[in-house]
């Protein structure tokens, strides 16, 4: 079974907005006002698999009842439709990549926060090639990917890597379901692809990662996102959420027996085993401590990987098409600073509620 289905903004998610438009369904965020009840959208990823653990487990429901509302985290099975229902006002939050709540809420005008900076790939995601282990040899080569991924962003990062740009290799749209096998195909010689698809890759004979995540650490990052007005009027929401988050974390941590039952929980409802799970966690640079994530959201890398993610979504047609420049959807830092349009801010960092968690105020 597949472990993750991390094909992020594609053409066929421009089809759904405009589908979801076209049937009346526009979309805005979920009615901001002062509520109790909350629904947040996930998906399956190695990183994410706490939150289906912690409803399971009743973590996020003890933390919903401390702040007197309820919270129903929801898994979705198709990664991107929970981001259409989470920018189309179906849901309050989502898990998704910093890349995606850029090109997809974000850019259709869905204010939105990053309220818990889960961890980063540090080597689920990687350049393959056939009969070479030097990343030059990939001019001039059909690079097969799931094209506007965050394949397709890594490959445009490998290149920038040595000197070389897209116009030096030809991108063909492969779907991640037929990857592995379309490696095999004798006249595949290139592929970027995510975990587990590139353990399966390694395997094969000639096979070698040329660049990984590894090498652009903190850049393809893991959140929950939330609608900000609906934050803004729920701040119990934000601490809730929060808390349960690092509660689950304690959980999974370590080599106690609690630890281990956390943790195979977790990868029997991805399909996996926990040798296969574990594999996954060691290439995913998870925060396990919110001092460790606000230290990381209070440092330069956000910044520099939300430039270099916005360049590419806006070169790419991802921030649509009024968008005039890359400077057409506001970033908010967690020091209040902005990337691109202050009149149009839609995508904020906001590191208020991890540091509760670090002081202990939660």
């Amino acid at each position: 079974m597949p472990f993750f289905k991390r094909a992020l903004r594609t053409h066929v998610v421009v089809a759904s907005l405009s589908l979801l438009t076209a049937a009346g369904i526009t979309a805005t965020p979920a009615v901001a006002e002062e509520k109790d009840q909350f629904q947040i959208a996930w998906s399956i990823y190695v990183g994410w698999m706490p939150w289906g653990y912690g409803e399971a487990e009743g973590i996020v429901d003890k933390w919903a009842d401390k702040y007197d509302i309820e919270i129903d985290v929801v898994q979705i099975n198709d990664y991107i439709e929970s981001i259409n229902l989470y920018t189309a006002g179906s849901y309050d939050g989502v898990t998704v990549t910093n890349m995606d709540a850029l090109t997809i809420p974000a850019a259709g005008g869905v204010d939105s926060t990053a309220l818990i900076m889960g961890d980063f790939s540090d080597g689920n995601d990687g350049v393959v090639l056939k009969g070479s282990d030097n990343l030059e040899d990939i001019e001039g080569l059909p690079v097969h990917l799931v094209e506007l991924s965050v394949s397709h962003y890594l490959l445009a990062r490998a290149l920038e890597s040595v000197g070389m740009s897209e116009r030096d290799v030809k991108v063909v749209n492969t779907s991640d379901a037929d990857i592995v096998a379309a490696f095999s195909s004798p006249d595949v010689e290139a592929v970027v692809t995510w975990n587990p698809q590139l353990g399966e890759l390694k395997k094969q004979p000639g096979a070698s990662v040329v660049f990984d995540s590894s090498q652009i650490p903190g850049e393809i990052m893991d959140l929950l996102v939330v609608n900000t007005e609906t934050l803004e009027d729920n701040p119990k929401l934000g601490k809730a959420l929060t808390g349960a988050w690092y509660e689950i974390m304690d959980a999974m941590q370590g080599e106690d027996e609690a630890a281990v039952e956390a943790r195979t929980a977790m990868a029997e409802t991805a399909g996996t085993d926990l040798a296969g799970y574990e594999a996954q966690l060691d290439s995913t640079s998870m925060f396990y401590d919110p001092a460790e994530a606000v230290s990381f959201l209070e440092s330069d890398t956000p910044k520099e990987t939300m430039d270099n993610v916005r360049l590419f979504a806006f070169d790419h047609g991802l921030l649509g098409e009024r968008a005039d420049s890359p400077d057409f959807v506001g970033i908010q830092f967690a020091d209040g600073s902005v990337l691109g349009s202050e009149s149009n801010v839609k995508f904020r960092f906001n590191a208020d509620y991890m540091r509760m968690a670090r002081d202990g105020e939660l």
